[in-house]
């Protein structure tokens, strides 16, 4: 009867059995012990969780062996999921800044089939049409890039685009290797009622060693060179570093970065002296809707008409400051900037360039590179943005944010119906359009605008999957 009422009788007045309640709390005990004591060197850890629960039977674990057991376990797995992580952002660095195959193969034939074909060597624009190359009547687009398709893609979307394509006169620049290519495609491929120029930099007079020292001084720098194409991961403690923190530092090491090619906007007004209002376009831009209003902008008495990017919540893309480019610990850069001013973006750019020539811009790129390189690299890490956030310092009007949309390489989650809005969408980031690690739902806004039909495309294997 006294068995019978210890046992039964909690249950009839509604009283509840508290021995798992007491289970629980040694358990915490335990983990809680577990968690300061060091794990024994040369202890033989289960490859799963089943395999664990075997062996605890097998071996009769009591609970604090168990807990550490356990406790090893997730930090061996915690270790390994992170070295995965690191090594995934080193591939992809990898991968974003390498030439795809197929857009190799369509440099290589093009650059052939301008040896070989006068009809791919014709002069662009034709003769008749040279005057309109600085006639300021017309819309002028410049843009600078060694990516023949990508090119083709910004130049075809801007005139599909257009309401008024025949006013568009778009300046294309690249390298000398890879001018023969460019000029190959454009000659076959006319884009007509637009006039297109390709010219290398190479065919600029001005743009001479001697006007360019700074920059001859970034491309022949030993230790700038090893930071742009030596071993990334030297010198790096994945341990004390997030895998955000090292994505940012592998983007600043984008090879790109010391190209003359993405420094070339500094010297527009050199370069395009009869010209006065132009747009500028990166090679990794779509557009989407007609520009023409860009050239009606009152910009006035400023350069520069850019989206600024401090004005969303996007931590990424539209929360942009001064203090996500600069390093404010370095006395230069405190006492000359403030760290919560509101950046803007490179990519699609209005630049008043009789404005700006009465302007010293270009010279206060230069100092500031130079101090950069003086201070080998601690100033700043990222790029041209950075020098040009102080250089256009002033001299910036901020134009409405659906002109032009960012972030469209690196952020996963972009919101499909704003992309359809905007003018201009930029896939800035590792994850260009063009190669295997762009976002496919981002993607076909890309390649709605690759010619497909095209016998270099097809036979180049281009975007195949």
């Amino acid at each position: 009867s006294d068995c019978l009422g210890r046992r039964l009788g909690p249950r009839l007045l509604g009283r509840v059995d508290d021995s798992g309640q007491r289970l629980v709390k040694d358990f915490h005990k335990i983990l809680n012990q577990v968690n300061t004591e060091e794990i024994p060197n040369g202890l033989k850890l289960p490859e799963s969780f089943s395999q664990l629960v075997a062996e605890m039977k097998s071996n009769q674990y009591d609970a604090k062996t168990f807990a550490l057991t356990l406790r090893a376990m997730m930090e061996k797995f915690e270790r390994e999921i992170r070295e995965s992580k690191f090594a995934e952002l080193m591939n992809k660095h990898f991968t974003a800044s390498s030439i795809p195959k197929g857009i190799h193969c369509l440099s290589l034939r093009l650059t052939d089939e301008y040896s070989s074909n006068a009809h791919a060597r014709r002069q662009l624009p034709a003769p008749e049409l040279l005057p309109l190359l600085s006639d300021n009547s017309y819309h002028h687009f410049i843009l600078s890039t060694d990516n023949i398709l990508a090119a083709s893609v910004v130049v075809t979307s801007t005139v599909a685009s257009s309401l008024r394509p025949e006013k568009i006169v778009f300046h294309v620049i690249t390298d000398k290797k890879t001018y023969a290519g460019m000029h190959s495609w454009f000659a076959l491929n006319p884009v007509s009622p637009a006039i297109i120029e390709v010219k290398g930099v190479h065919q600029f007079e001005w743009l001479t060693r001697e006007n360019v020292p700074v920059l001859e001084a970034v491309e022949s720098h030993n230790s700038i060179r090893n930071y742009y194409h030596g071993n990334h991961v030297a010198g790096t403690n994945l341990s004390d570093t997030t895998p955000r923190m090292f994505a940012s530092k592998l983007q600043a090491r984008s090879p790109k970065y010391i190209s003359l090619l993405n420094h070339l906007r500094i010297y527009l007004p050199e370069l395009f002296p009869n010209l006065d209002k132009v747009v500028f376009l990166d090679d990794d831009v779509v557009i989407q809707r007609d520009l023409s209003p860009l050239w009606d902008i009152d910009l006035k008495g400023k350069v520069n008409g850019a989206v600024e990017t401090c004005r969303g919540e996007d931590e990424w893309v539209m929360s942009k400051r001064f203090k996500n480019y600069f390093n404010f610990s370095h006395p230069l850069i405190a006492n000359n900037l403030d760290s919560e001013e509101c950046a803007w973006a490179y990519g699609m750019n209005v630049f008043d360039l009789h404005a700006w020539r009465k302007t010293s811009i270009r010279e206060t790129y230069h100092s500031w590179l130079r101090e950069n390189l003086k201070s080998n690299l601690t100033m700043w890490k990222l790029g041209t943005l950075p020098p040009a956030l102080i250089a256009f310092k002033g001299h910036v009007h901020a134009i409405d944010p659906e002109w032009h949309m960012l972030g469209l390489g690196y952020q996963n989650k972009t919101d499909i119906e704003s992309v359809k809005r905007a003018a201009v969408i930029h896939y800035n980031g590792q994850s260009k359009p063009w190669l295997p690690i762009g976002f496919e739902h981002l993607r076909p806004f890309w390649t709605k605008y690759v010619n497909y039909s095209n016998d270099f495309v097809r036979n180049c294997h281009i975007m195949e999957t």
